[in-house]
């Protein structure tokens, strides 16, 4: 994924590919996640789409059938198809379960280091 000037983060986002489900209130909606980082996502828009921004979101990333990320997100844009969400609670499983796919995937513990000090930062 190509990066702009206007879309430089400060944490890393990874590719990864798996079964992930968004939901709200009454409505759950199966989404293909595009990336994650230690803080946030981005998925396809589904369709039909009737989230409200104004409210958090749940979002579910299933690794395997037994163990899965759960996440509190808040939706932050809405644009050229793709919904992006900043996390805005995570149980300390999940950002265990999180930090270790983002460390295998950076493939540098002192990167994932630095990752951790800015997102404590925050």
């Amino acid at each position: 994924m190509s990066e702009q000037p206007a879309d430089r983060r400060r944490f890393r986002r990874i590719a990864f590919d798996a079964r992930t489900e968004l939901s709200q209130g009454e409505f759950t909606w199966p989404v293909r996640l595009i990336d994650l980082s230690l803080k946030g996502l981005l998925v396809e828009k589904p369709e039909p789409w009737l989230g409200n921004r104004e409210w958090h979101f749940l979002v579910d990333i299933h690794l395997n059938d037994d163990v899965a990320i759960k996440m509190d997100v808040q939706l932050t844009h809405d644009d050229h198809g793709q919904l992006g969400f900043v996390c805005k609670h995570i149980s300390l499983e999940s950002i265990e379960r999180l930090r270790r796919l983002i460390e295998f995937n950076l493939g540098d513990p002192r990167e994932l280091e630095r990752e951790l000090a800015a997102l404590i930062e925050d």
